[in-house]
């Protein structure tokens, strides 16, 4: 009998999975490597932020949240002056900071099966994860397909819940940069994961940028995370997104 349970158990299981596959626009990218399996963080000063955070879903309110890695977490804390445009923007409109730093897709994969979605079901998931594929040396494709792993699970766990998914904002001080081109061709594939109804698309990271592509150390002072002066010209471009999106009637 007990076997029985489980076998129904995996079918409903794998049935869910695809349906939720189902439900995300885009196709497969590529095969994953073997080290790109949903993995836990092992580093000492990790653990406390998915703690947190796993704490804080059950405890907050919140109606967005906003999954990814050190980008995000870091528009909340007071480095380089992001905290105070984190209060006037996002705080107002409901949005729990869940990102961890050094994140790549299957770490983030591993937090939404192990507490990171354990409180009420957001209204709107915000998704910015995946530099740091490429910095582990992963091609676009194989970056792009963790991103789609992660809607795909998203959508198995929170049928309800509309997805923000950004395109990855700039990186490197000019176009010519390998790692900017390498964003430049995620951001190309997964723009096609969006179905505008329960999935949508937005990249906002052009305006980090000046008329010749170039990325300031104003902007981004080590040319990858953001100054305030920076995330005071990502937040216009998100908050009516975020606004739209919360505003839509519930998914039926």
């Amino acid at each position: 009998m007990r076997i029985a349970r489980f076998a129904v158990a995996a079918v409903v299981a794998l049935a869910l999975a695809g349906a939720a596959e189902a439900q995300v626009a885009c196709g497969q990218f590529a095969m994953l490597p073997p080290d790109d399996k949903p993995a836990p963080r092992t580093e000492s000063w990790a653990i406390p932020i998915f703690e947190h955070i796993k704490q804080a879903v059950k405890t907050q309110p919140y109606r967005a949240l906003f999954l990814g890695d050190s980008i995000t977490q870091r528009w909340d804390l007071p480095l380089w002056d992001a905290k105070p445009v984190w209060d006037a923007n996002m705080k107002p409109r409901e949005v729990l900071n869940a990102g961890v730093a050094g994140d790549r897709t299957e770490h983030l994969l591993w937090r939404l099966d192990h507490g990171n979605l354990d409180g009420p079901p957001p209204k709107l998931a915000i998704v910015l994860i995946g530099t740091n594929d490429l910095a582990h040396g992963r091609p676009p494709e194989v970056a792009a397909e963790g991103v789609r792993r992660v809607l795909i699970a998203l959508r198995s766990k929170l049928p309800q819940t509309r997805i923000l998914l950004l395109g990855l904002w700039p990186r490197g001080a000019t176009p010519a940069d390998p790692l900017r081109q390498a964003v430049a061709a995620v951001n190309n594939l997964i723009r096609n994961c969006a179905d505008d109804r329960a999935a949508f698309y937005a990249d906002i990271g052009g305006v980090l940028l000046d008329k010749n592509g170039t990325l300031s150390t104003r902007l981004a002072p080590d040319l990858l995370h953001f100054s305030g002066d920076g995330y005071k010209l990502l937040a216009p471009q998100l908050d009516p997104l975020i606004d739209r999106l919360l505003a839509l009637p519930d998914e039926k």
